[in-house]
């Protein structure tokens, strides 16, 4: 099963929370095929982010 990575961001105003899925090159919602690769991957953004953004994982939604 394929696996997104969401970008959080929280409003410093309002403090509300907004959530972003990453795109591939092409404006496409980028899959990752294997866990283990998204949560690697996600950490690294999260740790290498200066504007304190969080990285999570979430399962791809198939709605067939």
């Amino acid at each position: 099963m394929p696996y997104n990575i969401i970008k959080e961001m929280i409003d410093p105003k309002t403090g509300n929370k907004s959530f972003i899925l990453l795109t591939d090159g092409l404006s496409q919602i980028w899959d990752v095929k294997n866990e283990k690769e998204a949560k690697i991957r996600a950490t690294m953004m999260t740790e290498n982010s200066e504007s304190g953004r969080v990285y999570k994982v979430r399962k791809t939604c198939n709605n067939k």
